[in-house]
C-alpha cells in the first residue's frame, strides 16, 4: 500500500509546480504587452535572443544555406524561415536556445544542421516536472521547457535532479538538458 504522505507530498509538488508555471506566463504576458504598447522602452531580452541581423542564406552549387537562430525547437532563418531541427539532434548536441546554426539544404530535401556559434550560457541544475504533455525543469531562477527527446535520452522521470544549460543573462523559455544527477 502506497504511504499517503508521500502522495500528498507529490501533489503539494505538483501544485507548486503549477504556481511557479502560471506566474513565468504572466511574467512573460506582462512583457509582450508593455512592448506592444511602448515598444521603444522595452526591448525584450526574450526577442534579443532570436535576433538574426549579421545572419546569411545564399547557395551552393544544388543546395540552399540558412543561417539561423535556434528557438528551443526549431530554427528561425535568416530568410524569415521557420526549419525543424530534429529533436533528437538537438537534444543530443545540448543546443541552447539562442545558438546559432547553419542549415544545408540539399537537392533532394534533406536538411543538415550545424552548430556554428554556441550562445555563452551556464549550467545549472532544476527539477524535471511534466505540465499537461509538456516537460519543464524547475530551476531556483525560472522553469524552463525542455524537449520530449531530451527527456528520454536521460532516461528521465518526473522528480529527478537534472544539470541544464541555459543562456547566460538572456531571459530563455527553453533549456538543453545535460545530464541526471543521480539520486
Amino acid at each position: 500500500m502506497a504511504d499517503p504522505k508521500s502522495h500528498d507530498q507529490k501533489k503539494l509538488m505538483a501544485v507548486r509546480d503549477l504556481i511557479i508555471t502560471a506566474e513565468r506566463s504572466v511574467q512573460s504576458a506582462k512583457k509582450i504587452l508593455a512592448s506592444l504598447i511602448d515598444p521603444e522602452s522595452t526591448k525584450s531580452e526574450s526577442l534579443e535572443i532570436f535576433d538574426t541581423a549579421g545572419l546569411s542564406a545564399y547557395s551552393s552549387e544544388s543546395d540552399k544555406i540558412v543561417e539561423g537562430i535556434f528557438t528551443g525547437e526549431s530554427m528561425l532563418g535568416s530568410d524569415g524561415n521557420t526549419y525543424p531541427v530534429p529533436h533528437n539532434y538537438a537534444s543530443k548536441s545540448q543546443i541552447v536556445q539562442g545558438s546559432k546554426l547553419k542549415a544545408t539544404i540539399r537537392g533532394d530535401g534533406r536538411i543538415i544542421y550545424k552548430i556554428i556559434d554556441e550562445i555563452e550560457h551556464e549550467v545549472t541544475m532544476g527539477i524535471l516536472t511534466k505540465t499537461g504533455e509538456r516537460y519543464q525543469i524547475v530551476s531556483e531562477k525560472k522553469t524552463y521547457n525542455v524537449l520530449l527527446a531530451a527527456v528520454t535520452y536521460i532516461r528521465g522521470e518526473v522528480g529527478d535532479s537534472v544539470s541544464i544549460k541555459v543562456p547566460k543573462g538572456k531571459d530563455a523559455t527553453y533549456a538543453a538538458i545535460v545530464s541526471k544527477i543521480p539520486k
